[in-house]
């Protein structure tokens, strides 16, 4: 009697083989993208709490060390005070914007891990590896 199962070697067999590994490695590049997915929402919703944190308490900062040093020059030199007080603003917005710029230039490229997976299948199905 022939122990093999129907189908299983032969053309069929192959292409089932064929078809099994297309769908395991669709399988893992699809897992490892909802992983990074998970990842990159994660660290965004970290980002956005730690800006939103800092903004408020920066606001808050500016608004009472403003109006103390208006108040506290009223007399003398108000306006000089007042001008003072909005170099540095524009100042401080400048080098808050430079620096945010650079923060996005370091940032890893999202989904890195599973565009070289992909770029990896690609250049074995081509034969380059």
């Amino acid at each position: 009697m022939d122990s093999r199962l129907p189908g299983s070697s032969g053309l069929l067999g192959s292409l089932r083989g064929l078809a099994d590994g297309l769908l395991g490695s669709a399988h893992d590049r699809l897992e490892l993208f909802t992983i990074e997915l998970h990842e990159e929402k994660y660290r965004l919703i970290q980002s956005f709490i730690w800006i939103s944190s800092i903004v408020f308490l920066a606001a808050l900062a500016l608004v009472f060390v403003s109006f103390a040093l208006v108040v506290l020059l009223w007399e003398t030199a108000r306006m000089t005070a007042i001008a003072a007080l909005a170099a540095a603003y524009v100042l401080g917005l400048i080098a808050a914007v430079i620096g945010f710029k650079r923060h996005l230039r370091q940032q890893p490229r999202p989904f890195a891990g599973t565009l070289a997976e992909l770029k990896n299948d690609r250049e074995c199905i081509r034969g380059e590896n």
